[in-house]
């Protein structure tokens, strides 16, 4: 079956403004698409009316509008793995003290699809929705060491220790595979740690990372055994939850 053209053109001028934080111009969306400059403006104004762009009328150019993120929080709102995973992110608030996150592998990023926040005034908050790195967050490690995601081909360095050599990469990565944990030791953002473990189905596929983020101050490198013990004790304890295969 052939698809809509106006449809798939709008799809993709969607996708094109996700990747586009600061906007894009109807003139580019033009050249890209090798159509005229009206089609696309009473397109962008489609989208507009629906609510699933935004004009900025500073620069002329759009952004992605309120209803897509209406329609993302549904979408991880609604989610099984979301609803069963709530009281194990909270239970590692109570045994840790930090903020607990769940993520799952979207288009090559870790995607925070839920979060529990730490009681602490100074804490390390993610909003869900929000995409991140692979190489340099524990989540994302999580992935490209048990998802089989490939290392990017060229990492982005956040901070003086973010690891961006694919071979010392490769060796950091065997070592989170034999741990069984990872860890993001400043390597996203300065002054911050945090722990993540996998999630098993009962294939054996990594199909999500849950974990804490907090601040080093509150999670020193000599405290970091203890902490490790609680995350991948409510992980395993998760995945049985789940019927899924505990990580061994």
């Amino acid at each position: 079956m052939s698809e809509l053209q106006s449809l798939a053109r709008g799809l993709q001028i969607l996708e094109k403004m996700s990747n586009a934080p600061e906007g894009i111009g109807i003139t580019d969306l033009a050249d890209e698409f090798g159509v005229d400059k009206g089609s696309i403006s009473r397109l962008m104004q489609t989208l507009a009316n629906y609510g699933f762009a935004e004009k900025d009328e500073r620069t002329r150019k759009y952004i992605l509008g309120p209803q897509i993120v209406r329609l993302s929080r549904a979408v991880l709102t609604g989610m099984p793995l979301r609803e069963t995973a709530k009281p194990f992110l909270q239970k590692m608030v109570d045994q840790t003290g930090e903020c607990a996150h769940l993520a799952i592998l979207a288009k090559g990023e870790a995607l925070y699809i839920d979060e529990v926040e730490s009681p602490s005034a100074l804490r390390v908050s993610t909003s869900v929705g929000t995409l991140a790195p692979l190489h340099c967050t524990a989540l994302g490690k999580i992935f490209l060491t048990f998802s089989g995601a490939p290392f990017p081909e060229k990492p982005q360095s956040y901070t003086f220790r973010t690891i961006t050599d694919p071979s010392t990469f490769r060796h950091h990565i065997e070592q989170v595979k034999n741990q069984g944990y990872a860890m993001d030791d400043e390597e996203y953002h300065p002054g911050v740690r945090c722990i993540a473990v996998p999630v098993f189905d009962y294939r054996n596929r990594c199909v999500a990372a849950i974990g804490i983020s907090g601040p080093t101050s509150r999670l020193p490198l000599e405290s970091i055994a203890r902490v490790v013990k609680n995350v991948q004790e409510i992980g395993q304890s998760l995945s049985a939850k789940l019927s899924f295969k505990p990580v061994e």
